[in-house]
């Protein structure tokens, strides 16, 4: 999962602690961790739903200003099957 630093910088200072991911198949799992370029992250619960279903709370948990921005941002998502919430957070350096 490629998170770009900005981002990774939200997670590790706690302002951000959901992520959105379209994909074929996930590449992380509950419970599991992700070396990036901060650190290491947690990968907190997962669960599959529908991008119809995001709420404007869960928008600005993941960074977003409000809904209308995390709309845009999906639409520029590639491709996949599989939509998924994942909980992230920062465990500290690798």
């Amino acid at each position: 999962m490629l998170l770009k630093r900005e981002l990774l910088e939200a997670i590790k200072a706690g302002e951000v602690d959901l992520v959105f991911r379209r994909w074929t198949r996930p590449t992380v799992k509950a419970g599991g961790t992700l070396k990036t370029k901060i650190g290491l992250l947690a990968i907190g619960a997962m669960e599959e739903m529908d991008p119809a279903d995001v709420t404007e709370a869960d928008a600005r948990r993941a960074g977003f200003a409000d809904l209308t921005e995390f709309r845009r941002w999906l639409e520029t998502m590639k491709p996949g099957h599989l939509f998924q919430r994942i909980e992230v957070s920062y465990l500290g350096e690798s």
